[in-house]
């Protein structure tokens, strides 16, 4: 099978093309224009390994100026995951790189896409669509954002749906709740208290961290992700990633300083606009459709995590 990934040097989308790969009958085509908020240079570190693959091609293209008709030919699926991620940035001036990178580019794709023979195009959202709501939270549920970003992630959730609708594109929507692991991108609180535990600087803690999270570890998601392709009705459906266990910040603040073996110094700022305090994803859907049961615990994809940044930091 032929699959496009989008955001392809990224996050989890680096991790989601290794896992293709793994199919000896999967070649993946990779895009991105490594821009975000991720450094081009781990954004290059993200491909090393990918870019040795025999299967694997790499397209370092803008998708707001690439031809998406050539570059969609011969192509069997999509998983559209590029975008710009964040709540804290998207506000005032910051907030034009979020529309034209989540709204206008997930339009072109849609369009391109309309009169291809895909099998699947999955579009990756998150669970700020939902904003803030008590106990676990399901697919069906109304959507009230609480942030820009928030906004142009149910944006292209809506353009997913009208173009689903409209010319039987194949979509299918999933929403990621906290993904966590290596190469989680430098703004995220786990990378940033990490690093900053691990150079004996002051951890940044926004609110009082009894904030929780549903935190999902990145093989988890990818191993949901990549199960779709030999699943069938799935078409027009949403889906929620979520992980193996909900915690707190202090929760897991307390964790990391045992894996590192340090007491972190607390600098607390006030709670961020736009998050919510709590998420919880209801995965029972996920369960059904793909048979998707995440495996990592908290405390062991942490270990994995620091790992991860000793090394990309030598530290």
């Amino acid at each position: 099978m032929n699959i496009l990934v989008t955001g392809a040097a990224g996050f989890i989308g680096s991790h989601l093309c290794e896992k293709l790969l793994t199919d000896r009958e999967n070649t993946v085509v990779g895009v991105d224009a490594l821009i975000g908020p991720t450094p081009k240079t781990l954004k290059r570190s993200n491909l090393d390994h990918l870019t040795k693959h025999p299967r694997f091609i790499l397209l370092e293209e803008d998708l707001m100026a690439a031809d998406l008709e050539k570059m969609l030919q011969n192509i069997d699926m999509i998983y559209h995951l590029a975008g710009i991620p964040g709540v804290r940035s998207s506000w005032g001036k910051d907030f034009d790189p979020y529309v034209t990178n989540n709204i206008l580019v997930t339009q072109r794709l849609l369009e391109a896409a309309k009169n291809k023979p895909l099998q699947k195009l999955i579009y990756a959202s998150t669970s700020s669509v939902y904003g803030e709501k008590p106990g676990k939270l399901v697919e069906d549920a109304y959507l009230t954002p609480l942030s820009p970003y928030g906004i142009t992630k149910l944006t292209g959730e809506n353009l997913c749906a009208v173009y689903h609708k409209s010319f039987s594109i194949p979509i299918i929507t999933v929403r990621f709740f906290t993904v966590y692991g290596p190469r989680q991108r430098p703004d995220m609180a786990f990378h940033r208290f990490i690093v900053q535990i691990l150079k004996g600087e002051p951890i940044t803690l926004f609110g009082d961290g009894t904030q929780s999270r549903d935190f999902t570890y990145v093989d988890d998601c990818v191993e949901a992700l990549a199960a779709m392709i030999h699943k069938d009705n799935l078409t027009g459906k949403t889906i929620n990633i979520g992980g193996k266990e909900r915690a707190t910040v202090n929760e897991a603040l307390s964790m990391i300083e045992h894996l590192t073996g340090t007491k972190a110094r607390i600098n607390s700022l006030s709670s961020l606009r736009g998050e919510p305090k709590h998420t919880w994803a209801d995965i029972s859907r996920a369960q059904s459709l793909l048979g998707y049961h995440p495996k990592t615990a908290l405390k062991d994809g942490l270990a994995q995590e620091i790992e991860y940044i000793r090394h990309i930091y030598q530290l």
